[in-house]
């Protein structure tokens, strides 16, 4: 069995506990991962009791209870609590999803958070997603296009239309990167199945006027095709996406071209 030799200052410690006062029988156990920069420690899994008939229906609303009647200190992203922004994107369960969208009630007995793996964490459950913004703003995500419109919209038929089917749903919640193992090995060259997806959007929209450029940008050993088609990316979109369709759609024009 192959093992790891991890520095000290990244072992997870056992953290606090923190026992529900109510006399509620339905009671959920929740393992969070806690760490922060301003303090020299481990980071730890702290526990926290949660009377789950006085909480809403969603992990998202769980943590919201604690950050409010339980542990102020704890830190995680929200917004829309719809699952449109992605923001409370996170580990749950061994899986990667988003906190708004994913039921307490999936998971029997204890409940396991910890924020998106292989991404530098700046607090608790908040991951620095820096580099994966840049990696965006390399495929240039906007539209390029010369030709005048003569000042209406630019028009696309039905067909065209419905090629952005499955693309433009992208949240850029970075489920799907985090969970690629080419990511984590080359997560500094390799695009990854979230950048690569909204690539293609770009690239196959018909009012668009720079396929050429778009697919010569990506046309790179580790910028595409360091993807192995693990799939990892497709089950865990919390969108019910299909990033590796895409990248080997990318893949096809490149060889044809």
């Amino acid at each position: 069995m192959v093992q790891f030799n991890l520095p000290k200052n990244s072992t997870v410690k056992k953290g606090k506990h923190f026992t529900c006062k109510t006399e509620s029988k339905n009671i959920k156990k929740i393992n969070i991962y806690r760490w922060d920069p301003e303090k020299n420690e481990n980071p730890r899994l702290d526990t926290y009791e949660v009377d789950m008939d006085n909480c809403g229906p969603m992990v998202l609303d769980a943590l919201i209870k604690i950050k409010n009647e339980i542990d102020p200190t704890l830190t995680f992203r929200r917004s829309c609590r719809e699952g449109v922004c992605g923001s409370c994107a996170m580990n749950i369960d061994g899986s990667n999803t988003l906190a708004c969208t994913k039921s307490a009630k999936e998971v029997e007995g204890e409940l396991n958070i910890y924020p998106l793996p292989h991404m530098p964490v700046i607090k608790d459950l908040v991951p620095n997603l820096k580099g994966l913004y840049k990696q965006y703003q390399s495929i240039e995500p906007w539209m390029q296009a010369e030709t005048p419109s003569d000042g209406m919209e630019k028009r696309q038929s039905k067909e065209d239309r419905s090629k952005l089917d499955g693309l433009y749903e992208c949240i850029l919640c970075a489920c799907c990167s985090t969970s690629c193992p080419s990511y984590w090995w080359n997560g500094d060259k390799y695009l990854g199945p979230a950048v690569l997806l909204q690539a293609y959007r770009w690239i196959i929209d018909s009012r668009d006027e720079e396929r050429k450029k778009r697919l010569t940008k990506v046309a790179d050993e580790l910028k595409l095709f360091r993807c192995h088609t693990i799939m990892n990316c497709t089950n865990a979109c919390p969108k019910g996406l299909n990033p590796a369709k895409a990248i080997g759609s990318i893949k096809r024009m490149l060889v044809s071209a």
